[in-house]
């Protein structure tokens, strides 16, 4: 067994109705035994540097991502498989009302998700299609697996409303809870500073769904990750961020020049 029995009309009508947008939050998940064995799987901090992409930008920093199945404990490859399941895509589907749902098989962004002490997610909205695949991003699915997490020690998931300005939902990251929410142009969200102990590492398990037809009322605009401050990030808004988008745009400058000098040469 894998996941716990869950009510799907129940789950539906949680999602439909959700502010600030669409999702919802499922308590013991999966099957108690199996998220303990998930949870244990996880490798230690160092050892997970070796085998994933850190992050240490200014939106998005000691946060370590393995999205590699082939580097996947035997627990979170089970995990893995069963939610890109049929079964598991059919009740996505009926719980989300989005049809033709695709797992993606080659977990681009997702996978094996750590945080440590002093790590940080900025609000955001996530990319919304793939190039060269035709993909539409729909849906994500957060499973936390932190045995004895204290909320004092952040890391909560927030749902945030299209202009930044008010928390709606903050959602502490303890084991066997499920998010799932509706990628969109306003599902605004983020992770909370992780202010744990030392050694103490959020860890959670991502997967994100596709469709190839686009989301109705789709204006044709593709976009990766946009980032946006809290309301009392004025420091943030207005020196860290503008910072590295400068610094972003000149090293994707420079990557340009390097790729024309090559052609020449």
């Amino acid at each position: 067994m894998v996941f716990l029995p869950y009510d799907r009309d129940a789950l539906r009508r949680e999602f439909q109705t959700a502010a600030p947008f669409r999702h919802l939050v499922i308590e013991s998940f999966l099957e108690d035994g199996f998220a303990a064995e998930v949870a244990a799987a996880f490798p230690s901090f160092e050892e997970a540097r070796a085998q994933g992409f850190e992050f240490n930008a200014v939106n998005e920093r000691l946060k370590i991502q393995i999205s590699d199945a082939s580097k996947f404990p035997a627990a979170i490859a089970r995990l893995d498989a069963a939610l890109a399941s049929p079964a598991f895509l059919a009740d996505l589907e009926y719980i989300t009302g989005i049809p033709g749902l695709l797992a993606d098989e080659q977990l681009g962004g997702g996978g094996m998700h750590m945080t440590g002490p002093h790590g940080r997610l900025d609000v955001h909205v996530d990319f919304n299609y793939v190039d060269g695949r035709d993909l539409h991003r729909r849906l994500n699915i957060l499973v936390y697996l932190n045995p004895g997490w204290d909320p004092n020690w952040g890391g909560a998931v927030e749902f945030w409303d299209r202009r930044v300005t008010k928390c709606h939902r903050s959602v502490s990251p303890l084991l066997n809870r499920c998010v799932l929410f509706e990628t969109s142009a306003i599902s605004f969200h983020g992770v909370q500073p992780v202010t744990s102990p030392p050694g103490v590492v959020r860890k959670s398990f991502a997967a994100y769904y596709y469709t190839r037809a686009a989301p109705e009322g789709w204006n044709g605009e593709k976009h990766s990750t946009i980032f946006r401050a809290r309301p009392d990030e004025r420091f943030r808004r207005y020196v860290l961020m503008p910072a590295e988008r400068l610094q972003r745009r000149g090293k994707d400058a420079l990557r340009a020049v390097k790729r024309l000098v090559k052609r020449w040469l």
